[in-house]
């Protein structure tokens, strides 16, 4: 999904690299005819929200999630599925999950940037992985680690790195 923000090239680049068939559309008639769908994120959670209004994507993004087509939430594309952000208070999220993406509140380092190992709890996102592999990461908000957790990482506290859900990934 091209929302006028976010990570497309390198998202784009890595799905051709693994041979996948792709095509980037701001249009909801193209994402509503597509077999899996993934929206990826980078940016600020209120401006993202207010460019998905703007193209006119959200109602198409909350029918996907409806669907059983699978569905892929990459950094922010994650926590737009949240209901909101501590980052933009008074911005609705996608409501996809309940609850709030928070920030992250500590006297270290923030963005929390580099390796750390996930612990998987389960789903088929992982096959192939080991018990504890590393990812790297690049955020300063998190989303508490709930009923879809897939996979926890740690940094001041667990907090959930990849959620599950019916036909919906996301990391």
């Amino acid at each position: 999904i091209d929302y006028g923000m976010g990570n497309l090239h390198s998202v784009n680049k890595a799905l051709k690299y693994v041979g996948a068939e792709v095509e980037v559309t701001s249009e909801a008639a193209k994402i509503a005819k597509a077999d899996k769908v993934i929206l990826p994120g980078v940016g600020a959670f209120g401006d993202c929200m207010l460019n998905l209004e703007k193209y006119g994507l959200v109602p198409v993004i909350k029918e996907t999630l409806a669907s059983d087509k699978p569905f892929l939430g990459i950094c922010l594309g994650l926590q737009l599925l949240f209901e909101g952000s501590e980052e933009a208070p008074g911005i609705q999220g996608l409501g996809f999950f309940k609850g709030q993406v928070e920030k992250i509140k500590t006297d270290l380092k923030v963005p929390h940037m580099g390796w750390n190992t996930i612990g998987q709890t389960c789903s088929g996102l992982f096959e192939g992985f080991t018990k504890e592999e590393y990812v790297y990461f690049v955020h300063s908000y998190y989303v508490p680690v709930n009923d879809c957790t897939a996979a926890v990482t740690d940094y001041i506290h667990p907090f959930s790195a990849a959620l599950h859900k019916d036909n919906f990934y996301a990391t």
